[in-house]
């Protein structure tokens, strides 16, 4: 039995015109429109009435994106810097260990050295003597000295981390870099050798800006008090006025300046906590 089909009409799906929707959205437009034109005109008569402030606003606005900008990416270059070097560093750790490890001792042999006639005091010629070297002597090489660093270049995230770099070389344990904004005053943490709590604070200045009595002070309000240092010091790049160093010797802070930086990265010159004593 067979059952006749009734055509299927289609319907239309597409969108019909909405007048109301339109005028709405027309009504929309014409409102953002209109308050647009209100703040132009107000921008306008505020550039009008005053145009010094308007300028001093704009000036420091784009003074101030800029700085943030040039801020980001240096540290962001310098955080890049650091894992680079925390990796290749990994990376060459993990190639000694295997040639350690696939090195295995072999027999010792002898070499000839080159024969050397010896002349004896009535004029006869000794018979020559030949000295043994072993083939797989090892030869002692000393330790290159420490290349030149000039802390000037560096800015001041790099200067930071390169004096917590002296401070991890030099035996120091628990080495951390903290400088920022809410810093307080300690820019490198960390316990020397003997146990004592080492905070530093780091001023990279030029030679013409010395730190000065109210750096110190600053300082001096916090190493002791908020971060219980055992031996605080402020190292810099340049120098110190004779009120800061005054200060310093008063309070007990270490000043570092820019020749005694050079020395102690070089090893001729001491390090901040070996210029405090212990106490007994």
């Amino acid at each position: 039995m067979t059952v006749s089909s009734r055509p299927v009409r289609r319907t239309n799906r597409e969108r019909r015109f909405d007048l109301r929707t339109t005028a709405l959205f027309f009504l929309f437009v014409a409102i953002l429109l209109c308050g647009t034109a209100a703040l132009v005109r107000a921008a306008a008569h505020m550039v009008e009435s005053r145009p010094l402030w308007i300028g001093s606003l704009a000036v420091v606005g784009v003074a101030a994106a800029c700085l943030g900008r040039s801020r980001w990416r240096r540290v962001s270059a310098a955080r890049y810097a650091r894992r680079a070097a925390e990796v290749l560093e990994e990376a060459a750790e993990r190639a000694s260990e295997s040639l350690e490890g696939n090195k295995t001792p072999t027999a010792a042999t002898t070499v000839a050295a080159p024969v050397v006639p010896a002349v004896s005091g009535d004029g006869f010629v000794a018979e020559p003597t030949l000295v043994l070297e072993p083939e797989d002597a090892t030869t002692v090489v000393l330790d290159a000295p420490a290349a030149y660093v000039d802390y000037t270049e560096l800015d001041a995230d790099a200067f930071e981390q390169a004096v917590a770099d002296l401070c991890a070389r030099d035996a120091c344990q628990e080495v951390e870099v903290v400088g920022g904004a809410c810093d307080l005053g300690a820019d490198v943490l960390a316990v020397a050798p003997d146990g004592r709590r080492l905070v530093i604070q780091c001023k990279r200045y030029g030679e013409d800006n010395k730190v000065g009595s109210q750096d110190l002070q600053r300082f001096g309000g916090t190493c002791f008090t908020v971060h219980e240092a055992d031996v605080a010091a402020l190292v810099t790049t340049s120098d110190f006025t004779a009120p800061a160093l005054e200060y310093a010797q008063q309070c007990g802070i270490v000043c570092v300046n820019g020749a005694e930086l050079q020395a102690w990265c070089d090893g001729t010159g001491p390090s901040p906590w070996d210029l405090v004593a212990v106490e007994a």
